[in-house]
């Protein structure tokens, strides 16, 4: 069995070299050796879209749906642009998109395409909090479906903030006699996403344009082949099979002058039309699919697993039944953190793979700003050396300055980090918090990678091991070095202490000027010395 312990580099006792695209992230440890079956969704998932062309013609579809509905025709004039990232919470009450942790505090907030800062945001939310199990009121966009519905209803919170003829109200517009709430506005969009679902127009120009909008991975054919050969197979997906079959024809089956392989044989098991989350629980009948016609067959299917038959509907319990499997045998791999993976981890116990394709953009930007994250962690090395200096009872006047230009300057490279990433910042982080799409990322998939193309850089009898992780007494003594980075190779988001650090300085700002004003006994030479120092360092260093 090949191990890993997840250090700097992904596989340093395994001899494999893993560049970081490559890399499969680790929450639980996970014995590829010991699962007996892989399952797989299909969209977004085995087949990745072009982006930000796919969303592109969603938001076009959904655009021109609202504006045949009685929308204004200004609407026309907006286009995509791919400025928000997955699991941010619709707020339909005020009509605000908001970035929150997995305890609801609000991150970032925006209006339109207008960021709130400060008091705009305390007028919403006086506590910079939110109940996210409010459902009627918090719509939380956890898929890549959303982006286009995501910022198709920031074009719309936009428009109609500026438009003149209409008057801004707190919790909506009025045009006269006419009142429009943000509520009614978000449930007219939510119409038309599920009309343009349902009524096959995006599958449809899917399929006549599957060049321009499916991205053909090479490698997948040669990864069912792989998992094949140790374990068995099956595939899992919402859709219907005509559109399966498009889809995955278009992957597996070689157009060139090899012989071609039906993209049936990938498989052990197919299953369309699963309605998940539904299918982790009570589920819906089994039918059989006539793959002449793409009808459903009369009757529940109560038969044995019968090869390159396609089924509709059933269940995970009926998965395991027809595979001989159970539990924590199936690697299951999704993208959808709600309907594929916390429902199969929690209803079925099932492991977990979840592809996340924006880790690409966050490693990248990971890699490209080194430089500012080193510069965090100099700067939290100092707030501790600064902290240690305060335990005596003095403060000169000139570390009270230094603590203010440090706070500045962790601001500065605080925003810098997050603007790289674009408007709302970072998928997994805001300044020093998880957001909540991390939480749940961290709560429920045992596996994350950028796609699940990369399960072919590790052996089949890999062990995907976590780092361990320690849990303080109650009665730790208060830490002396202010820097905690949580981005181990299993994780890739940096999580700074920059939230301590700030608390450190407003200490510092609300006391230190009392110490300097009314002390009579301002502290011995020596430690003023040593302060003098302490900063002269500092600047040295900028």
């Amino acid at each position: 069995m090949i191990t890993s312990t997840h250090s700097s580099t992904l596989a340093d006792r395994a001899g494999l070299c893993v560049v970081c695209h490559h890399r499969v992230f680790v929450n639980r440890s996970v014995t590829l050796e010991n699962i007996q079956c892989f399952g797989f969704d299909m969209d977004y998932t085995m087949a990745m879209y072009k982006s930000p062309d796919y969303e592109s013609m969603g938001f076009e579809l959904i655009r021109d749906r609202m504006v045949s509905v009685g929308y204004p025709h200004e609407l026309l004039r907006y286009t995509y642009d791919p400025s928000f990232p997955t699991g941010l919470v619709i707020d339909t009450k005020f009509g605000n998109l908001l970035k929150v942790d997995s305890n609801g505090n609000v991150l970032v907030c925006s209006h339109g395409f207008h960021i709130l800062k400060g008091e705009d945001v305390h007028k919403y939310y006086p506590n910079k909090f939110i109940q996210r199990d409010d459902t009627d009121r918090f719509y939380i966009l956890n898929t890549l479906y959303n982006l286009s519905e995501t910022y198709f209803y920031s074009c719309l919170v936009d428009f109609f903030t500026r438009c003149t003829r209409y008057t801004n109200l707190l919790k909506g517009f009025q045009h006269g006699d006419l009142f429009m709430s943000y509520r009614s506005m978000f449930q007219d969009a939510r119409d038309t996403v599920d009309f343009i679902h349902d009524s096959g127009i995006l599958k449809d120009r899917t399929i006549k344009n599957l060049d321009r909008y499916v991205i053909k991975e090479p490698n997948l054919p040669v990864l069912l082949t792989r998992i094949k050969v140790v374990a068995k197979v099956f595939l899992a997906t919402n859709s219907d099979y005509s559109y399966t079959e498009a889809i995955m024809k278009y992957l597996l089956e070689n157009k060139s002058g090899s012989p071609k392989k039906p993209w049936r044989s990938f498989f052990d098991l197919i299953v369309v039309d699963t309605k998940k989350p539904l299918f982790f629980a009570e589920g819906t009948v089994l039918r059989q699919v006539d793959t002449n016609t793409g009808k459903l067959r009369i009757g529940t299917y109560t038969g044995d697993l019968q090869h390159g038959t396609v089924y509709s509907g059933g269940s995970s319990d009926v998965i395991c039944d027809l595979l001989d499997v159970r539990g924590k045998n199936i690697l299951y791999v999704g993208d959808h953190i709600f309907g594929d993976i916390l429902k199969s981890k929690k209803r079925q116990g099932w492991r977990t793979f979840l592809v996340v394709p924006e880790l690409t953009k966050e490693l990248q930007v990971w890699d490209k700003k080194k430089n500012l994250f080193e510069e965090l962690k100099r700067l939290d090395i100092f707030l501790a050396e600064l902290y240690n200096s305060t335990l005596s009872r003095c403060f000169c006047p000139r570390g009270l300055l230094l603590c203010v230009c440090v706070c500045v300057c962790v601001q500065v490279l605080t925003y810098r980090m997050d603007m790289s990433y674009g408007q709302m910042g970072s998928l997994l982080r805001s300044g020093a918090r998880q957001t909540l799409f991390a939480s749940q990322l961290m709560r429920y998939a045992d596996l994350y990678s950028s796609t699940c193309i990369n399960l072919l850089h590790y052996p089949f009898n890999y062990l995907f091991m976590a780092p361990p992780v320690l849990v303080s007494p109650p009665s730790s003594p208060p830490p002396t070095h202010a820097y905690a980075c949580a981005c181990t190779a299993n994780q890739s988001v940096f999580f700074h202490n920059v939230s301590r650090s700030f608390s450190f300085v407003l200490h510092v700002l609300s006391t230190g000027w009392q110490r300097i004003t009314s002390s009579t006994d301002r502290s011995d030479p020596s430690e003023r010395e040593r302060e003098r120092d302490l900063c002269d360092n500092w600047l040295m260093i900028k």
